[in-house]
């Protein structure tokens, strides 16, 4: 898989290289086009265009340079009359709608062009300079976000290579951008070919229609979506009563409004209850919360418990708190809700194109994997367990290939785990510790050996744990060979699974239903000696040899994921925690303005989990 990426680089930087030996592109017979040309090439040798919002282009110049150098430096966006040609008028359409793709308005100067449009009238050569230059810079910027994202995704440690996917944007704008017969399609067809991205993406203009609506004949503010306040009480947080069907709740209209804003009631519903008296907290109100419950991934009760509340106010909840805080004021512009599908849709631009319909997915902050048939449908899914929040051990994002599974594993325990976790046992109880809970102690061989707590704390020595069904293992693990040693398996602690929030692992992923996944991989995978069923599958698990492994002839695409928000199969929106902050980290790096990172950088495995054979 390496090597292929490497070779289609090669390919990708070799076309990049040879971009200017092609024949000049075909130019729009504007008048003085030399004078145009002496007031466009500076403004490209400057790196920047003072009047954009972002006015440092320089990690587009020589993309740029290279657009105007293949026109001759004649204006592309320009008609002879001095108006915006049909392709410019429809980019900055596009430009101006940009938040209803998850970007930012004013990354493409969306409130500036009108501005520049009036000032092409005169045909001064600053203004039509300015006004082309301005437009090829954001339009390769647009087309760039959309195809690849904003920020480079190893800028976060993420391990997603993104170059495979990238234009040639001097070529691409030329050939396809300038004269588009077809603009928004033209957009369209560079946006990940997904469902699941595109059925986020009309989500969010549902999400943004209610928070902007049509505007009145007058000009008003827009609305903010009301703040549930917590309950009158206001006692300690832990011994907090939950409202219950049929019991009454003081702010029963805010809450009712606060729902109907989301959609979890109907419009006028909230009309019902009198502000400021007590209301009923009745059957419409219970199964409204329990909606957003299932959505914002709640124990769905319908019960109006103090977690519910913290959620609607966008507060994390936290058991230790002395009293509860003050909602937070809400940015009508920026609704959290919308603010996740944003950071979901940024991340779906950054899967290569062999990844964006993988087969296997697991979603980290839902605590999901999915699996997909040969058509992209929805196959089945399954609960998973990840790795801890707290500490070195967050399961890492990355795409890889599954290429065998493991029946009956060994478990070889790192280094840290030995010092951190068993070393105490060993100090207390001395080596026999181990025997006594099925670890042995083994050379680089596999061989038996005798070891001193002293050898075993330098890792002078393997410590495994013996297969069976106390195995931290389980009794399968599915291999996609990594430099984080990181791969799904199973557990013998299946309790884990009825608990909401599942972040347990020390970075691996264990699986609810091992068995049913094995049949689906091996079967998928074409795995000798094929026809695998659940029974044989069941046999191997329990009764056959040990660290049996079984090759796939088919690798088999996974995707290691990170959405705080998707669309579930009945059709809602559905919210995650941002378990990790790596909404937070986005969301502080896209606030700074461009330009964005955008680098390709070397990925660290040991900054996103501990490296060893983790569990």
């Amino acid at each position: 898989m390496r090597r292929r990426r490497a070779a289609c680089l090669v390919c990708g930087l070799l076309l990049v290289a040879t971009a200017g030996c092609h024949a000049k592109r075909k130019t729009r017979s504007a008048p003085k086009s030399d004078a145009y040309a002496d007031a466009l090439k500076p403004i490209v040798q400057a790196q920047q265009i003072k009047v954009m919002h972002w006015p440092n282009f320089a990690d587009y110049e020589p993309m740029v340079q290279q657009f105007y150098d293949d026109r001759n430096y004649e204006v592309a966006w320009v008609e002879d009359d001095g108006t915006p040609s049909r392709q410019a008028t429809a980019f900055i359409q596009a430009f101006k709608d940009a938040a209803k793709k998850g970007l930012l308005p004013d990354d493409y100067d969306a409130s500036l062009w009108d501005a520049r449009v009036k000032k092409l009238a005169g045909k001064s050569e600053e203004d039509v300079a300015t006004f082309d230059a301005a437009m090829t810079v954001n339009v390769m910027r647009f087309i760039s976000d959309l195809r690849i994202g904003r920020v480079n995704p190893t800028h976060f440690n993420f391990d997603i290579d993104t170059d495979d996917k990238k234009y040639d944007l001097p070529t691409f704008v030329s050939d396809n951008a300038v004269d588009a017969a077809d603009v928004p399609a033209l957009i369209s067809s560079v946006e990940p070919d997904n469902e699941q991205y595109r059925k986020l993406e009309a989500a969010l203009q549902g999400y943004l229609a209610q928070l902007n609506p049509p505007p009145a004949p007058a000009p008003v503010a827009a609305p903010s979506r009301p703040e549930a306040p917590l309950p009158p009480e206001k006692k300690l947080p832990v011994v907090f009563n939950s409202i219950k069907l049929g019991g009454t709740y003081i702010a029963a209209n805010d809450l009712a409004q606060r729902l109907e804003a989301d959609g979890d009631l109907p419009a006028g519903a909230s009309a019902q209850w009198t502000p400021g008296k007590p209301g009923a907290y009745n059957a419409q109100l219970a199964a409204a919360v329990k909606q957003y419950q299932s959505k914002h991934h709640l124990p769905g009760s319908g019960d109006l418990t103090l977690m519910t509340v913290m959620s609607l106010n966008h507060q994390k909840f936290t058991a230790i708190a002395a009293t509860a805080p003050p909602p937070p004021p809400v940015d009508p512009n920026l609704k959290p809700e919308i603010q996740k599908i944003d950071d979901s849709l940024e991340r779906w631009r950054w899967l290569p194109n062999e990844y964006i319909n993988a087969p296997l997915m697991v979603n980290l902050p839902e605590f999901v994997l999915r699996g997909y048939k040969p058509d992209h449908s929805l196959d089945f899914t399954m609960k998973v367990v990840v790795g801890k929040v707290v500490g070195e051990h967050q399961t890492p994002v990355f795409t890889h290939e599954m290429k065998y599974v493991i029946f009956r594993p060994f478990w070889n325990v790192p280094i840290s785990i030995i010092k951190k976790e068993l070393m105490a046992h060993i100090a207390k109880s001395g080596v026999g510790y181990l025997a006594a809970k099925g670890f042995e102690t083994v050379d680089s061989q596999g061989r038996h050996v005798d070891a001193t707590a002293a050898e075993i704390e330098r890792g002078g020595v393997v410590v495994r744990q013996k297969p069976g069904p106390k195995n931290a293992l389980g009794l399968i693990k599915f291999m996609f060979p990594n430099e984080y040693d990181i791969y799904l398996h199973s557990t013998p602690e299946q309790q884990l699974f009825d608990r909401t929030v599942r972040d347990f692992s020390h970075g691996c992923i264990r699986v609810q239903k091992p068995a049913d996944l094995a049949v689906w991989v091996l079967n998928r995978g074409n795995a000798p000696p094929g026809d695998w069923d659940l029974q044989k599958v069941t046999d191997a698990m329990q009764t056959g040899p040990d660290n049996h492994t079984v090759s796939l002839r088919n690798e088999i695409p996974i995707v290691i994921f990170y959405l705080t928000a998707n669309v579930g199969d009945d059709g809602q929106v559905h919210f995650f925690d941002d378990i990790y902050h790596y909404d937070q980290q986005l969301e502080d790096v896209l606030s700074k303005g461009r330009p964005y990172p955008r680098e390709q950088v070397k990925v660290n495995p040991n900054a996103v989990a501990t490296p060893g054979d983790t569990d």
